[in-house]
């Protein structure tokens, strides 16, 4: 196989095109975050800490300020991505996931009994737990 129909079977596989989806989607995303934190946490921050400038605060020539802005606008984009992507879209995914089976087939008749008995009531056949 020449090396063009490999990268081209490589690229066009489903994965590297799912992972690129999400890669732009993510960046989308990511976008959407930061103006959130930066447009209105932030200024909020802003207003509660002590004379409103604390980002240009130094101790000597180390600019503290905005490595604390740094650090905690870092905590707030990952409790935002904690709260939205594995709060919210994991409750989504628990409400679309189906119950368990309530029978199964019996693997020597092929009757349906319950998914909890051990032994099939049509040929006494004992069952996997």
């Amino acid at each position: 196989m020449s090396l063009v129909k490999e990268f081209k079977a490589f690229a066009l596989k489903g994965n590297v095109i799912d992972l690129a989806v999400a890669v732009v989607i993510g960046g989308a995303f990511g976008k959407i975050v930061n103006a959130i934190v930066a447009e209105i946490i932030m200024p909020l921050v802003g207003k509660v800490m002590p004379q409103g400038g604390w980002q240009s605060y130094t101790v000597g020539d180390i600019r503290v300020g905005v490595v604390l802005n740094e650090i905690l606008q870092f905590l707030i984009v990952a409790m935002v991505l904690f709260i939205v992507i594995v709060k919210f879209m994991g409750a989504l995914k628990r409400k679309d996931e189906l119950p368990p089976p309530a029978t199964k087939k019996c693997g020597e008749c092929l009757e349906d009994i319950p998914s909890a008995a051990r032994r099939c009531r049509a040929c006494t056949s004992p069952q996997a737990a």
